[in-house]
C-alpha cells in the first residue's frame, strides 16, 4: 500500500470512526435510561460481556470497509478472521474491537471502539483508530504519514486536532498509573497483592507530598490517555491484553513517543503477528501483560516494583 493510500485510508477511517459512534450513541444512552441491554449469549468469549450493539458494530464496520477497500483481511473479536473479497492473499489486515468496555457503554458510562490496519507486507501497523464514544476527545489517532514516520493526533468532538507528542516524563512517585482492575477475583486482587510497587507509588516527592495515584483504565484508550499525557503509565500484569485491546493503542502511543515493553523489559515489536493466517488465528487468541509509559524509566521503575 502506498503513502499516499494509507493517508486517504486513514481519513476516510477517521470520518468513518465519528459517524459510527454517532449511530450507536443514542441507541446506549436507551439502553441505559431503559435497562433493555440486548446482551446476548457470547460463544467466542464466555466471561465476556457481548451485546446486540457489539454485533452490529462488528457488521457495520466491514460493511463500510467493503465500500473503501476491495479486499482486505478482517479480524474482528466478535468472529473468526476471514478475507473480504476477491484477492486470497490481501496486504491489509483490519483489526478491529468493535465496541470496547460494552458492559459500561451500554450504561452510558464508558464506550471504546478500535480499529487498526496492518500492512502485512511491512509487518507493522500503518493507521490506528480509537473511538471514545462518550467524551469529548473523540479520536486518538496514529498513522504513517508520506515521509515513513509514525505520527499521532487526536480530534475533539469540536474538531480540533492535537498533536501527540509529549508523553509524560514523570517518575513513579510522582506518576499516574491506571490499571483495568474492574474485574475482582482476575484483576483487583492481583492488584492489590503489588505491596511493593504501591508502596513505590506512594513515596513522598522531595517537598514531602504524596502525588502517586492508581486510576482505573480500559483496554487500548489506556494507552491512547498516556500518549495525551493525560495519565503517566498503565500497566497490565494479570490477565493480559488480547491483540485487539493491546495492538491499536500500542501504535498510537509508539507515534506519540511512549514506550510499551513486556515484564522482562523487552521493547513489545509493532510486529504483532498477522502476517499469515496460521500466526492470525494463533495471535487472536493470545494475551500479552506489558507496561506502557511515557518514558522508559518510569516503564522500568514500575517493572522493578512489580512481583511475578
Amino acid at each position: 500500500m502506498s503513502d499516499q493510500n494509507t493517508t486517504e485510508l486513514a481519513q476516510y477511517i477517521t470520518d468513518m470512526v465519528p459517524a459510527m459512534m454517532a449511530e450507536i450513541r443514542p441507541r446506549l444512552v436507551e439502553a441505559a435510561l431503559t435497562g433493555h441491554r440486548s446482551e446476548t449469549e457470547n460463544i467466542r468469549h464466555e466471561d465476556n460481556f457481548l451485546s446486540e450493539y457489539d454485533l452490529w458494530m462488528h457488521g457495520r464496520y466491514k460493511e463500510l470497509l467493503s465500500v473503501y477497500l476491495p479486499s482486505f483481511i478482517y479480524a474482528s473479536e466478535e468472529a473468526d478472521p476471514q478475507v473480504v473479497g476477491s484477492d486470497p492473499e490481501p496486504d491489509l489486515c483490519i483489526l478491529v474491537d468493535p465496541l470496547d468496555t460494552s458492559e459500561l457503554a451500554v450504561r452510558s458510562l464508558h464506550g471504546y471502539t478500535h480499529i487498526m490496519v496492518y500492512s502485512r507486507s511491512l509487518k507493522r501497523p500503518v493507521i490506528a483508530v480509537v473511538g471514545d464514544i462518550f467524551h469529548h476527545v473523540q479520536l486518538y489517532v496514529a498513522m504513517r504519514e508520506p515521509d515513513g514516520a509514525d505520527r499521532a493526533f487526536m480530534v475533539t468532538a469540536s474538531g480540533d486536532r492535537h498533536a501527540l507528542n509529549q508523553p509524560s516524563r514523570a517518575r513513579l512517585p510522582q506518576a499516574l498509573v491506571t490499571n483495568y482492575l474492574m474485574r475482582p477475583e482476575e484483576r483487583f486482587r492481583p492488584l492489590a497483592k503489588q505491596q511493593q510497587f504501591f508502596d513505590a507509588l506512594s513515596a513522598a516527592s522531595a517537598d514531602g507530598k504524596r502525588r502517586g495515584r492508581i486510576g482505573v483504565d480500559f483496554g487500548s484508550v489506556s494507552l491512547c490517555h498516556v500518549a495525551a499525557g493525560f495519565t503517566d503509565a498503565t500497566v497490565e500484569f494479570a490477565k493480559g491484553f488480547a491483540v485487539w485491546d493491546l495492538s491499536p493503542g500500542h501504535y498510537i502511543l509508539h507515534a506519540a513517543g511512549g514506550v510499551t515493553i513486556d515484564l522482562d523489559g523487552d521493547p513489545i515489536p509493532l510486529d504483532c503477528g498477522l502476517n499469515s493466517t496460521a500466526e492470525i488465528n494463533q495471535t487472536m487468541g493470545t494475551r500479552r501483560k506489558f507496561i506502557a509509559a511515557g518514558n522508559r524509566v518510569l516503564a522500568e521503575e514500575i517493572r522493578e516494583t512489580m512481583q511475578r
